[in-house]
């Protein structure tokens, strides 16, 4: 696929990423697909917890999670495009909250996110 394809799957995670960062749901809106299917493992007294979030839950996280700057300025949101094709691409991002795995598709030409499974950074033994 090409680069311009390449750039664009990578802009729809970095809205995605930076929507959340910058407190701008617009970023969200703009990057993820209303019938958005995310699931989340959070470390809860050392162990996971499962959370599903809805495209709407999402857009809200993104208007307050960061309300307060929790979030770092230099935060992480490193990402990997593992495969962009001409319909579906797939992604990893390293966030501050963890670990993301995305694919995406494209809607009218725009890549969106469609699918994320996402967990804390892994908890680590002594």
């Amino acid at each position: 696929m090409s680069e311009k394809e390449r750039e664009a799957v990578k802009r729809a995670v970095l809205d995605y990423v930076e929507g959340t960062y910058d407190v701008d749901p617009a970023l969200t809106k703009r990057s993820v697909h209303p019938r958005l299917a995310k699931r989340g493992f959070v470390q809860e007294d050392g162990a996971y917890v499962e959370y599903p979030m809805t495209f709407e839950e999402l857009v809200e996280a993104a208007k307050t999670f960061n309300r307060d700057g929790r979030i770092p300025q230099d935060a992480p949101k490193k990402v990997t495009i593992y495969e962009v094709l001409d319909q579906t691409a797939s992604a990893k991002l390293e966030a501050w909250w963890g670990i993301d795995y995305l694919h995406l598709a494209k809607f009218n030409g725009e890549w969106k996110i469609v699918h994320v499974v996402w967990q804390t950074f892994p908890i680590t033994g002594d």
